[in-house]
């Protein structure tokens, strides 16, 4: 138990380090405007682009994409539900947020989930895309700290389940 409440205190620490830079500029907007690259409309219409516009091998990827990013939200919200983790901002006041957050529970994060659910399947097809696409993804993860709605490990578990799930469906369908 013990090691368990350092842990846990060792991601506050990190939580808040990430969330005190709230108040700069630039990194309000990055990390604002990242985090919906992992939301549902954004990512689901990327990757139906993705499925019509293209063709051959980006098509099968893109296919694998989609049904990895619809087949890894169910675990999400059966974690979400058996292991209902408040979120960072309920639980420590001094959490910079923005206007009307989720109030769903924490564990795991969706946004990083869809995020790796969605690249993994490019990154198996073309390993050169993994130096754009692994950054992209993980800035997704880190702005979901930064925006006091996750702790590090919810963002660690969403980034593992959708790049299992993004593996899963790549060598299902190619």
């Amino acid at each position: 138990m013990r090691i368990i409440q350092s842990v846990y205190q060792l991601e506050c620490k990190v939580f808040q380090e990430i969330n005190s830079h709230f108040d700069k500029k630039f990194i309000n907007l990055f990390f604002r405007t990242i985090t919906n690259i992992g939301g549902a409309f954004f990512i689901s219409a990327a990757t139906l682009l993705l499925i019509i516009l293209s063709s051959g091998q980006i098509r099968l990827a893109a296919i694998s994409s989609a049904l990895s990013l619809a087949l890894s939200h169910i675990p999400v919200q059966l974690v979400k539900k058996l292991f209902p983790r408040k979120r960072p901002y309920l639980l420590m006041e001094t959490t910079k947020i923005l206007p009307n957050p989720l109030k769903d529970h924490s564990f795991p994060s969706g946004h990083t989930t869809a995020v790796f659910s969605v690249i993994i399947p490019f990154i198996l097809l073309a390993p050169l895309l993994a130096i754009l696409l692994i950054p992209l993804g993980i800035c997704v993860g880190i702005s979901r700290i930064y925006l006091g709605l996750h702790y590090p490990s919810d963002v660690i578990a969403g980034g593992i389940l959708g790049a299992c799930f993004g593996s899963l469906c790549y060598y299902f369908l190619t």
